[in-house]
């Protein structure tokens, strides 16, 4: 029998430990990563998360805001450099991905530690306990693990967010990109979702404020 495959979104991923440092720059600044075997793309910031970063809107007024399903962090260390009086929480079930995190605040943001919070957990899980709610939601979802998973999330956005607030997140076309459009656009009727921009294959999605 060969070795077990272990997915990044496992909780505790039983694969040898090994810690690697890796550099990229991301809207003109550049940024340090810790990461870990076991967290997705632990190598380099993969080419979805690349894109995303490059388009996603960043409020320029102090705001609470969510990296979902962070991994390592990189949305979440963007948004919290660039929007310098908001709150960034990063959420996570891998708990190396938590440990990167935590490490690669203290490289990054090492004067934003007060506004920086990591939560391990499950998606929304990880918030039961908090009445929290946020003025924007990112996300660069894992859809090797399927769609429904996604799409489990997905409906569960509008609960988190504020009266204006929106949800962000990047979805390669073929891996479903037109198909979660159709999805919205039939599931929220009143609501609007805008492709922000088509680039390298991936599809960065705005769902527009009042969604839900």
């Amino acid at each position: 029998m060969g070795p077990k495959k272990e997915h990044y979104s496992t909780r505790y991923p039983d694969v040898n430990l090994k810690v690697y440092t890796i550099s990229e720059s991301l809207r003109r600044h550049l940024y340090i990563f810790k990461t870990t075997t076991g967290v997705f793309s632990y190598r380099k910031i993969d080419l979805g998360t690349q894109v995303f970063v490059e388009h996603m809107e960043i409020p320029s007024e102090p705001s609470v805001l969510l990296d979902l399903g962070c991994g390592y962090g990189p949305i979440g260390m963007v948004l919290g450099y660039n929007s310098r009086e908001s709150d960034i929480y990063f959420i996570d079930k891998n708990r190396r991905a938590i440990w990167c995190v935590k490490e690669n605040i203290k490289i990054n943001l090492p004067n934003a530690r007060d506004r920086m919070h990591v939560r391990a957990g499950d998606y929304f899980e990880a918030l039961k306990d908090q009445s929290v709610r946020f003025d924007g939601i990112y996300m660069n979802p894992p859809l090797r693990e399927g769609r429904d998973e996604f799409l489990r999330v997905f409906n569960e956005v509008p609960k988190y967010l504020n009266e204006k607030g929106f949800f962000e997140f990047v979805i390669r076309k073929k891996m479903g990109a037109p198909y979660i459009q159709k999805y919205f656009q039939n599931e929220f009727p009143n609501d609007q979702i805008d492709v922000m921009v088509k680039r390298s294959g991936y599809w960065v999605f705005h769902c527009f404020h009042g969604f839900g």
